[in-house]
């Protein structure tokens, strides 16, 4: 337990954003498992949105650097080649 003030406070604001970030990544998981079955389903139409809504959650999880940049761009770019993969 924190004896200064400030320290209790970074740990209520540690856990806060902790949250936060678990919060951001599990709608990311949620939306790549809901796309994925789309995909694997081959329903074209409904996975264009899912992967449209899926590429902005991974924009913006980079922008806050919730996950690197470079990973978003490797994921964006491995399920826009399953959408296109898709006949």
């Amino acid at each position: 337990m924190p004896n200064i003030k400030s320290a209790a406070k970074r740990v209520k604001v540690a856990e806060v954003r902790r949250m936060r970030n678990m919060a951001a990544k599990s709608r990311i998981k949620t939306a790549t498992r809901k796309y994925k079955e789309a995909v694997e389903a081959g329903n074209k139409e409904l996975a264009q949105p899912l992967l449209k809504d899926l590429i902005s959650l991974l924009d913006k999880a980079a922008g806050k650097k919730l996950i690197h940049k470079n990973a978003a761009a490797r994921k964006k770019s491995k399920l826009q080649k399953a959408f296109n993969a898709m006949a």
